[in-house]
């Protein structure tokens, strides 16, 4: 886990994203890359070419760059490798970008919690990200002095289809030492008889040379709730789900479960594509 990448919006919450980028770095000797996307409006994107409004312009960067220059001055920030950038550009497109030019191994952003993502991540621009990185991505919603991921959850339907992303859901956990608690979610639409299940989990598992785990179906309403009541259940120190890109979240996942689960989450989520 070489470079992390924080996207930040100097935000309360976005801040503590970097604290945990902060303890993840400090753990794994990681370059922290801080970035603020300064989305001007239409009319002050168009006047960078035409040469009118420019010292507007100028001021909107040389105010988020005195912003960056504070904040990497904090006190939780001593002794590590991190750099800043302001780009000119819609936050999507920009963090996309990034993430490829720099090579990031991990994505840490903050949100706002129940009531929906923090402004620069608002709407689409969250579920892009997370939908499309092809890198973890790790949502943080309050402030975690001590962050760790000794007690993981990872819910799944346990296909072929996710074995590439679990390889890289092992990696992390390795990282944390963690004990991973694999859960299976039955629903009324959507259940196996628990041999069934059992069986699609152990066959899974087999091929993964990894024997901290266990094995769980648990029996809910619908898979958003099953997965936040099960990691209440183990008192969960992070959520771990794989994503499937343009078609939205695996199909063990169906209509806005990413959004919601991501959203409602108190605990810590974490990402991977498929």
């Amino acid at each position: 886990m070489k470079k992390i990448l924080v996207p930040t919006d100097f935000s309360e919450h976005a801040e503590y994203a970097l604290k945990v980028a902060a303890q993840i770095a400090r753990e794994n000797n990681s370059e922290i890359i801080l970035l603020h996307m300064l989305e001007l409006p239409h009319q002050a994107g168009d006047a960078i070419g035409s040469g009118h409004q420019i010292p507007e312009i100028m001021l909107y960067k040389n105010k988020a760059l005195e912003n960056l220059e504070e904040l990497m001055d904090s006190d939780f920030l001593d002794g590590l490798n991190v750099s800043e950038a302001v780009q000119f550009e819609k936050a999507f497109d920009g963090i996309m970008k990034i993430i490829k030019k720099n090579e990031v191994d991990l994505v840490v952003m903050g949100s706002h919690g129940t009531s929906g993502f923090e402004e620069m991540f608002i709407g689409s621009n969250t579920e892009k990200v997370v939908r499309f990185s092809d890198v973890p991505v790790l949502v943080i919603k309050n402030q975690v002095d001590d962050f760790k991921a000794s007690n993981f959850v990872f819910a799944s339907d346990f296909s072929n289809e996710i074995k590439k992303p679990f390889k890289l859901l092992l990696d992390f956990a390795k990282v944390f030492n963690s004990k991973l608690n694999l859960v299976m979610v039955n629903t009324p639409n959507s259940f196996k008889p628990t041999h069934m299940a059992e069986k699609t989990m152990s066959e899974f598992m087999s091929e993964f040379n990894y024997t901290n785990y266990s094995m769980d179906i648990y029996n809910d309403t619908n898979v958003e709730k099953g997965i936040l009541n099960f990691a209440n259940k183990v008192n969960a120190d992070l959520i771990g789900m794989c994503t499937h890109g343009r078609t939205g979240f695996a199909h063990f996942f169906n209509g806005s479960i990413s959004e919601d689960l991501v959203n409602h989450a108190v605990r810590p989520v974490i990402t991977f594509k498929i």
